[in-house]
């Protein structure tokens, strides 16, 4: 592994991978790297000849203008962190993923996995997701594809994708990275204020409970009591749903189904927040 080599052009990049292995990795990120982005390249490094980080803030999947642009850039940071971590870091332009002369919308109904959760707080959210990775894909031809578990229901409609479009790229995910007092990993943490930061904990915290009351108290009931735990002083939960890791809906008999996930979502004072929990069985995507 040398240096990492940057890399603006789709063209340019195709040339500078050519002939160079046949396994190529990407792990698609928005910037604001941190451990949990590093996992990922770690795992990637594992099983790839060539392994592609890409920092693209995609504007199709932002429903609020005003998040779109607070959203946290600092290129100069993130190259450093990433230093001979990759071998190519991908930085396009807009008009490159989204050229005008090219419709690069993806005929994909996935309103089954979007009916719960981030789909109807975040309206367009996921079609602009899947628009971007395959648009990644397109220009790529990865044969792999990481992400974090931290967006449990995007890696879910994003391997949806790739199965019912009949893609050749797999999709491989790492567990979250939490810190120290369990809150996940993210680059929204960053604009967290301190004391909103400290009692952020508490979103683990009730995702743990659900994990200890599974099977012994009703669904809906620890759903009720998690939203009771996280609404403390300027925390506002949105959701806090117990589902199937499959098909998103949420359960009532936890015998009947063999991934069940908690999911939940709480804003911060102003940062919107998302984690989840696996209660019970596996992710078949989980990396090695």
């Amino acid at each position: 592994m040398g240096m990492t080599q940057l890399v603006h052009g789709n063209s340019e990049l195709r040339l500078a991978m050519n002939g160079l292995g046949s396994n190529i990795c990407l792990v698609p990120t928005m910037g604001a790297l941190h451990e949990g982005h590093l996992s990922l390249i770690k795992a990637c490094q594992k099983e790839c000849d060539i392994c592609i980080v890409s920092i693209f803030v995609n504007p199709t999947q932002f429903n609020q203008k005003d998040d779109l642009e607070k959203y946290p850039r600092q290129i100069t940071k993130d190259q450093a962190l990433i230093q001979k971590e990759c071998d190519y870091l991908f930085l396009p332009s807009v008009s490159q993923i989204y050229p005008k002369v090219l419709d690069t919308n993806v005929d994909l109904d996935i309103s089954h996995l979007t009916a719960s959760m981030e789909g109807p707080n975040r309206p367009g959210h996921f079609d602009g997701v899947v628009q971007v990775l395959k648009r990644f894909i397109d220009i790529l031809e990865p044969d792999y594809i990481y992400m974090g578990q931290k967006d449990f229901q995007q890696f879910s409609i994003v391997d949806y994708m790739l199965k019912k479009l009949n893609l050749k790229t797999s999709l491989r995910v790492c567990p979250t990275i939490r810190e120290a007092d369990g809150l996940a990993m993210s680059s929204r943490n960053l604009r967290l204020e301190p004391a909103i930061r400290r009692s952020a904990s508490i979103i683990f915290k009730a995702l743990s409970y659900a994990k200890e009351k599974l099977g012994k108290v009703k669904p809906g009931k620890i759903e009720a009591k998690a939203i009771e735990m996280m609404s403390i002083k300027h925390f506002e939960p949105e959701y806090f749903e117990i589902v199937d890791g499959c098909s998103m809906e949420r359960i009532k008999d936890p015998e009947a189904h063999d991934l069940i996930v908690a999911c939940t979502a709480s804003w911060a004072g102003k940062i919107r927040l998302i984690d989840n929990l696996i209660l019970k069985g596996e992710a078949e995507l989980f990396a090695e």
